[in-house]
């Protein structure tokens, strides 16, 4: 579960202090698939950073399963992002030289998960999002963009995390191959009972999720379910 209260992440721009982020709470259950949705510059990304422990926040508590990420020191909040939190982005961030098999285990071999459940995780996750075994020992580069970010999208299941952020992960992908990579993140919070936060420009696809935030000069504005 992720618990978000009064959160807010300032910045000084020239000597004006700016609220990138200002007083925001919400909570996502597990297995609940929320969007948050917002222009450039309502504050998604840096709200984001703050959720994943990339960022520092002014103020507020940030909560994955009881544990307060705010509060952790950077070597713990290291280790514990690496194993808690899967990140999907927008440019899917793939290893070239790697297949997507070899892509999937990346995680695993960092968090010294054995060779052979690395590779049964790895299998597991490439089916549940559609690969065949040929897909899977096909490198990026041999890959659609939908497919590079479903290889993706498991890479950031490998490790069981209990949340996944994804950042404009239908950004670089045509209508009908987004709404199904949409579909399939909100398929596998729920099958996976994973927490899945996904940031989107797109109201209408947003709307889809199980929750909807909607993000304006760092406050939400709107909640609709």
């Amino acid at each position: 579960m992720l618990q978000v209260t009064d959160v807010k992440r300032m910045f000084h721009a020239g000597g004006i202090k700016v609220l990138a982020v200002n007083g925001v709470s919400f909570q996502v259950d597990l297995g609940q698939f929320a969007s948050i949705v917002g222009q450039s510059g309502s504050g998604k990304t840096t709200l984001m950073s703050l959720l994943g422990g990339l960022d520092k926040l002014t103020e507020g508590r940030i909560e994955i399963d009881g544990k307060d990420i705010a509060k952790m020191h950077d070597h713990s909040l290291i280790g514990y992002r690496s194993k808690q939190i899967g990140f999907v982005f927008q440019s899917y961030n793939l290893v070239p030289n790697l297949t997507a098999m070899e892509n999937v285990m990346l995680p695993m071999e960092a968090a010294k998960v054995p060779v052979r459940k690395r590779k049964e995780r790895a299998v597991e996750l490439l089916r549940a999002v559609g690969f065949t075994d040929d897909q899977m020992k096909r490198k990026p580069g041999k890959l659609s963009g939908g497919q590079q970010q479903r290889v993706a999208i498991a890479r950031a299941l490998a490790n069981k995390p209990s949340l996944i952020l994804a950042d404009e992960p239908t950004g670089n992908l045509d209508s009908q191959t987004g709404q199904m990579i949409f579909d399939l993140l909100k398929g596998l919070a729920h099958s996976q009972r994973t927490t899945v936060i996904m940031v989107t420009h797109d109201l209408s696809m947003a709307r889809q999720a199980d929750m909807m935030f909607q993000l304006k000069d760092g406050k939400f504005i709107e909640e609709e379910g």
